[in-house]
């Protein structure tokens, strides 16, 4: 369906046009049509396919047409908060149409002058919200369409409860719509709270409920001490437009981050420890490409919506499984393609195996070329001289010196000198172990579980 097959108000259609929309994506043609027949509705997709303009479009021409005054639209985080409001704004500019964004971290002035002088959409975070209502402050608000977005995000971020809370003070007669990437229990059981007879749609192919299958995922099993020349390998040999590099913690995020604009890499960190005008800052930057690499935690990611990602790099393994995929779940947005690349130790081989089978992830097992390079020495000349002047020399080296008669005396010891400085321990011409040594690994870990399986029936006996 193209947007003028909607009954859209016109000024409304203008700005769809002016923002380039021409065809519906699936979720919207599925959407648009219930939403604007006042009905409640759940609908599940994936960030990137739309869902945005498949809320906010009905309900905008809702707004438009005066068959409604007020609506709200809770995200699970600030930066999501900003990203929507600011679509909704340029979509629904031309009709009149005013949008606030209400979260914490700012004074609560402003935000409540808004909505009580009238402001007509309020996108808010569930936390600053909650104490709006609770506090008194925004009696006068009264929204007759809710809007859910991210739940499952919400529900991961510890904010169900708020969420239910301030359903208590939201007038019954409204029209609720939830949208999700995916179903767990608490979602499906919150839907039936708060919502009355919905509508479900999905444009989520059976099977693809938890991955991206546009998104080509792979991994490197290194040393630990190989996670800096791996990460900065791939940024140098793989075709990337924007990425997100993600680390487990805000330390790593700031090292990381200052260590990449060292090796001239156009990078910002972003995790929880900022200002939170900082963090806008560095947001708008990453999303105007003033920056290319993103690097932050999970936490701070949540929610972060933007165009043309390539890549998604795992500096180091999610914890969990849903991690890996709110993670990879950056890239691959809107039918494009797009890389989820993971670092892996043999430490937390294990954990990759885990998380494998739970979000049946295929991911493809691969190396880090250093051909051509130069592999720097790990020892120093003095520490070699004093090796070579104590080592006691057997019996035979003097026939194998004589075997290696048709090379060069001198380049011979230049050979020899060289394969004493490098490091024994680190592959000489790639990072990441192999195929012969990872299947090994696989087998060991399959053995284990074996093993812990044959335990488990013992004890249960």
């Amino acid at each position: 369906m193209t947007f003028n097959e909607f009954n859209f108000h016109k000024d409304l259609l203008k700005g769809v046009k002016i923002a380039g929309f021409k065809e519906a994506s699936p979720i919207q043609e599925m959407a648009i049509p219930i939403i604007e027949k006042g009905e409640d509705l759940v609908g599940q997709a994936h960030t990137g396919t739309g869902k945005t303009a498949a809320f906010g479009l009905p309900l905008m021409n809702k707004i438009a047409k005066k068959e409604i005054e007020r609506a709200l639209v809770i995200t699970p985080t600030r930066e999501l908060a900003t990203q929507v409001s600011d679509e909704l704004y340029h979509l629904g500019r031309f009709c009149g149409i005013r949008t606030i964004t209400v979260y914490g971290g700012v004074g609560y002035g402003r935000q409540i002058a808004l909505i009580n002088k009238g402001v007509q959409i309020v996108v808010a975070t569930p936390g600053r919200l909650k104490d709006l209502y609770k506090k008194g402050k925004i009696d006068s608000f009264n929204p007759e369409i809710i809007v859910l977005d991210e739940a499952d995000e919400m529900l991961d971020m510890g904010f169900l409860e708020e969420i239910k809370e301030i359903f208590e003070y939201i007038p019954q007669n409204r029209q609720t719509l939830l949208f999700s990437a995916t179903m767990p229990e608490p979602i499906k059981e919150l839907s039936t709270e708060i919502l009355s007879n919905p509508q479900f749609v999905s444009v989520v192919a059976e099977g693809d409920s938890t991955t991206n299958n546009v998104i080509e995922q792979s991994y490197y099993v290194i040393e630990e001490a190989q996670r800096d020349d791996a990460i900065v390998r791939l940024l140098e040999t793989e075709e990337t437009n924007k990425c997100i590099i993600f680390c487990r913690m805000k330390r790593e995020v700031d090292r990381l981050t200052e260590h990449l604009k060292a090796m001239g890499f156009s990078a910002e960190g972003l995790h929880g420890d900022l200002e939170q005008s900082d963090r806008e800052r560095i947001v708008k930057g990453y999303r105007r490409g003033e920056s290319k690499i993103m690097v932050a935690t999970d936490v701070a990611s949540r929610g972060l919506d933007v165009k043309d990602v390539t890549h998604v790099f795992n500096y180091h393994i999610p914890f969990d499984p849903q991690s890996y995929v709110h993670r990879i779940g950056r890239t691959g947005r809107a039918g494009k393609s797009g890389k989820a690349i993971t670092l892996v130790s043999t430490g937390e081989f294990k954990e990759l195996q885990r998380i494998q089978k739970e979000v049946g992830a295929e991911m493809k097992l691969a190396t880090i070329s250093l051909e051509g390079e130069t592999v720097e020495a790990t020892m120093d000349f003095s520490t070699l001289q004093n090796m070579i002047e104590e080592v006691e020399i057997v019996d035979n080296a003097a026939d194998f010196i004589d075997s290696m008669e048709e090379m060069d005396y001198h380049e011979f010891v230049e050979r020899v000198v060289t394969l004493l400085l490098k490091d024994k321990n680190s592959p000489e011409n790639q990072i990441g172990f192999d195929e012969n040594v990872v299947n090994s690994m696989i087998d060991d870990y399959h053995g284990e579980q074996k093993v812990a399986r044959k335990n488990n029936r013992k004890k249960k006996r």
